[in-house]
């Protein structure tokens, strides 16, 4: 049997009954006031391990060497008073999130390989930028943990599903409600038995491939542990989910200044690529070549002219890339969209209202709301081995840190 994408390994987790003390929202959605505010009279929060500067002065470079220190002492704290405890033998685990409005998912907890990374068998799509690689990789050496889950996608499969439903007709081993987040409830059920994870192994190492959704720099972090830094056994904390179950949001574009142009003459050069319509409330594209736009105290409706071509490159196809083709490139003089300053990202969990907001504070000049790009499309560019531009896709629920952690050199 060939080696499963996703091995056992034996977590580190919140005891059954803290877990809704430890949960937290992913280190990377909230900033660094919404964290201290998170944390605040929650002293188990993983927030104080995965946000650390939250417990240091206000000046503090959140890159700082006392940063990471202060992230080790929180993680050891947690672990010394038992709010944190190992597994003593290796298991998968299932994951499910529920969220408020009805939707929900379960996947799989695992180790994945950093050879099946580097092989392509764990696929990625983005590039990931140094400064934030380095700051995962500076931080999994501290606590001697992967703590921070990359979530993957997989083709729907009938075994593993009917596997996993199995598996979480029992008692949760955690059950919680991620603190200031949508309402998502996130639960985990430790599979152990023997049989059951034969099972599982055997269902994985069918597996062609894996997909990353979210978590390029978490992932690429792992891999740089283990190969730059000789630390670990060469795995990574993964959970990975059937990819007909995530949902995707919008990933929208805040643009801090028209270029020298005023509103109307932007609008004007506009409609070279796109047809404009004046819209009475905020634009939630309702399919792809279509965006939303509010600038000069406004909401417009802009449609594509002309649609890439079918046979086009699997990432020339996406609403993102025409965005930056037929405008913002053009139009705005935004080229990389990776480093220049005048181009924002807002995630769509954040709603219309808040490009709106931005907008009419003056933080920005425009905004562009997007149609979701389909895990289809991501599929496609990396199976092409393309690579998306950045923020091409928001993920919604996140997954949690805090209630699973990958010790260095625990997978088997």
């Amino acid at each position: 049997m060939a080696a499963p994408l996703l091995e056992p390994f034996a977590a580190i987790r919140p005891r059954p009954d803290r877990a809704a003390d430890v949960i937290a929202r992913p280190y990377d959605v909230i900033s660094f006031a919404e964290a201290r505010a998170a944390a605040a009279g929650r002293p188990l929060s993983f927030l104080h391990v995965s946000r650390a500067e939250i417990d240091l002065p206000d000046a503090t470079d959140p890159y700082a060497p006392a940063v990471y220190g202060q992230a080790a002492a929180a993680f050891a704290a947690l672990r010394d008073s038992g709010t944190l405890v190992k597994d003593e033998t290796p298991g998968y685990y299932a994951y499910r999130m529920d969220a408020a409005d009805g939707h929900s998912q379960t996947g799989i907890a695992g180790a994945a390989t950093v050879a099946a990374y580097e092989s392509n068998h764990v696929r990625r799509h983005e590039h990931t930028r140094p400064d934030k690689e380095m700051d995962r990789t500076r931080q999994i050496l501290a606590v001697a943990a992967h703590t921070g889950p990359v979530l993957t996608a997989y083709p729907p499969e009938p075994t593993l599903a009917a596997l996993l439903a199995d598996a979480i007709a029992e008692t949760a081993d955690a059950d919680a409600d991620a603190v200031t987040d949508d309402g998502t409830r996130h639960r985990i059920w430790r599979i152990g038995d023997s049989s059951r994870v034969a099972a599982l192994k055997a269902v994985l190492a069918r597996f062609e491939a894996l997909y990353i959704a979210d978590g390029h720099h978490r992932s690429a972090a792992g891999a740089r542990v283990f190969r730059e830094f000789g630390a670990g056994d060469g795995h990574f904390l993964t959970v990975a989910f059937p990819a007909d179950r995530l949902r995707i949001l919008g990933y929208h574009r805040l643009v801090k200044d028209l270029g020298g142009l005023s509103a109307e003459a932007f609008l004007d050069r506009c409609g070279d690529a796109f047809a404009i319509a004046p819209a009475a409330a905020p634009v939630a594209p309702e399919r792809r070549g279509v965006y939303g736009l509010f600038v000069g105290e406004r909401w417009y409706r802009l449609e594509l002219k002309a649609l890439p071509a079918a046979s086009a490159a699997p990432v020339a196809r996406l609403d993102v890339t025409q965005l930056s083709a037929c405008l913002l490139r053009p139009i705005l003089g935004i080229g990389d969209e990776r480093t220049d300053p005048r181009i924002e990202f807002v995630g769509g969990g954040r709603g219309l209202g808040e490009l709106e907001r931005r907008v009419r504070s003056g933080e920005a000049a425009a905004a562009f709301s997007l149609f979701p790009t389909a895990f289809a499309d991501v599929i496609a560019v990396a199976d092409a081995g393309q690579v998306m531009p950045p923020k091409s896709t928001w993920f919604e629920p996140k997954l949690a840190d805090g209630l699973l952690s990958l010790p260095l050199g625990e997978a088997t």
